[in-house]
């Protein structure tokens, strides 16, 4: 069955999230030309999980890169609290490090962001039939990261990918911890992990490391 609706169905209804407006906005148009029903479109990792935890939609596309929680570890979350729900990746040609970890917590689909809007249309009308998808360009991606050694990132837990990626971006641990609704203390706790499995000893160190396995947007 076709994800677009027509007059007599009921249109699929999405969860999109891009930290880029415009990206944002003119994906949303596009999809929505074509039967398909946006119920939310969000900034971030976290505002994705809240909107599907809100809205129950069909499908989720994520932006692979994005601020407060990257669309792995969304994807992770939804997995959790909505299982029901396929996540699609949106992914650029820099992004193959997240392959495996993508697969490992459950990705449904993978389109490159140089594909089409019909691409991504056709991707989810095949996550609803419970099937995997790989769009053509992103096939080489997926082969290339899987043959990759796995990252040093794969050692961390995902609260401590998480804290990390709020302390690359400039988070105090105040703000990491009401990010990520846990105590200061708790959140101090995974920082102080995550410092001593790296061997890293300052917050610069860390925003570096961050920064070099792909873990912050710029």
């Amino acid at each position: 069955m076709s994800p677009s609706a027509s007059p007599r169905s009921v249109p699929v209804r999405l969860v999109l999230a891009d930290d880029h407006l415009v990206l944002r906005q003119a994906l949303r148009a596009l999809l929505e030309q074509r039967g398909l029903e946006v119920v939310a479109d969000e900034p971030d990792g976290r505002a994705a999980v809240d909107a599907v935890q809100r809205y129950s939609p069909d499908v989720a596309v994520l932006d692979v890169a994005m601020p407060v929680l990257n669309g792995v570890d969304a994807a992770r979350e939804i997995a959790r609290i909505a299982p029901e729900c396929p996540v699609i990746l949106l992914s650029g040609v820099d992004d193959t490090r997240f392959v495996r970890e993508a697969l490992k917590v459950g990705v449904k689909g993978f389109v490159q962001k140089s594909q089409g809007c019909d691409e991504l249309v056709h991707a989810i009308e095949e996550v609803r039939e419970g099937r995997l998808y790989v769009s053509p360009g992103a096939s080489q991606a997926i082969v290339d990261g899987l043959a990759s050694p796995a990252p040093d990132g794969s050692r961390l837990t995902p609260r401590e990918r998480q804290v990390l990626q709020l302390v690359g971006e400039g988070k105090s641990t105040k703000q990491i911890a009401e990010v990520l609704h846990i105590s200061v203390k708790t959140a101090e706790f995974h920082r102080g992990r995550l410092m001593k499995k790296l061997n890293v000893h300052d917050t610069a160190n860390l925003v570096r490391y961050a920064i070099r396995e792909g873990w912050i947007v710029l």
